[in-house]
Formats: C-alpha cells, structure tokens, sequence
C-alpha cells in the first residue's frame, strides 16, 4: 500500500476540536488533558489525513477507564497493542460505528487485524491515552512543539515523508518503522528543547 499523503490542511485544526468535544462528552469526568499531536497539529507540514490526539489521565487506574467509555461508539480498540506498550491504549476513530463496517470494537491479543482497516480513508483519527507523569506524553509534546518552532527540522521531516510516500508499504507500522530514526533522533534534541523552554 501507499500511504496517502496530503498538503497541510487548516480544516485538520477543527476536525481536532470536534473529537475533543465528543471525547470530552464520554471521558470529561477524569479531566483529561486532550492534545493534538503528529504532523496534522503542525502548520505546513504534509500529512496523512489522519488526526493523531493523545488523552492525557492521572494514572493507571485512570487509563483503564478509557476503553469501556468509548464503546459503543464510533472507535475501535487495539487491546493487542498493551503488552507492547502497556502506558498506552491505542484506539482508531472510523469513519462510522464499527460494526456497521464490519469490524470488532476490540481487537484483542490474538486477533488478526483485517486487512480492511489498514484502509486510511476509513479512519478519521488514532487516539493515544496514557498518563500525563509518562516520558511517552513528553516525547509527543515536545516533539510537536520542537517542529512548530524549528523551521529548518520541519523541512526536513516534510521531505522525508515526501520520499516515504512513493514507496510501497504493508500498512501503517512498516510506513511509521521508515520515519523511526529520524524521529528518534530528532526527539532527543526536542525533550531538552523543550524541558529549557519550560523553566
């Protein structure tokens, strides 16, 4: 597959405040902290058109609140994704109820993943929870940040994924292992970036 790849779009901005809204109806009373995040929260940079948002929680405890409050909506939940990264719940909003497009509301541990939903143009956005004390919520943040700041990184990263975009990949993970050392290696000066900008 291709990964569909998109000019920065401001209309990304309010497709973001309309999830938070609608996440805020269904998780509001942990008080979350709700952020946009990934190449669609910064201004010029080419993307897919995928809003990445991650929901910030106290705790643990707290993360595991998350999954059972949006079922029934319009959200799939990879459980299979938690002994990987067990700071995280990874979610994927579709386009419409999952059953309604043939697909579980969980995919759990040992599910295949249908071919199906490696199909961007059936997601609306990837959500990510995890607690706001992880060094995975200051990664993300200080990594946005860093490119919205940093004219010069952000060219690089858009000629990046223009190179990436003409290959042919998997699905999503094979596209995101291709942006990995750049990410990481940029993130390491964005976490001190970010942590001298904050005193």
């Amino acid at each position: 597959m291709k990964v569909t790849f998109e000019q920065y779009n401001p209309s990304w901005k309010d497709q973001f405040a309309s999830i938070k809204t609608e996440l805020e109806k269904s998780i509001g009373f942990l008080h979350p902290q709700i952020e946009h995040i990934g190449s669609t929260s910064v201004e010029g940079l080419s993307a897919k058109p995928v809003i990445d948002i991650m929901i910030g929680v106290k705790n643990e405890q707290e993360l595991d609140q998350i999954p059972p409050l949006l079922q029934g909506l319009d959200y799939v939940y990879y459980e299979k994704y938690n002994e990987d990264m067990p700071y995280r719940r990874f979610f994927i909003k579709l386009i419409d109820r999952p059953h309604k497009l043939g697909f579980p509301e969980i995919i759990r541990t040992d599910d295949e993943i249908p071919d199906k939903l490696h199909n961007h143009k059936l997601r609306i956005a990837h959500i990510h929870a995890m607690p706001v004390s992880s060094e995975h919520w200051l990664r993300h943040i200080a990594f946005r940040d860093y490119l919205r700041a940093h004219a010069e990184v952000k060219k690089e990263y858009q000629q990046l994924k223009e190179h990436l975009s003409q290959k042919e990949w998997h699905d999503g993970n094979d596209y995101n292992d291709g942006k990995d050392p750049f990410i990481k290696r940029e993130e390491r000066k964005a976490v001190q970036w970010y942590l001298a900008h904050q005193k």
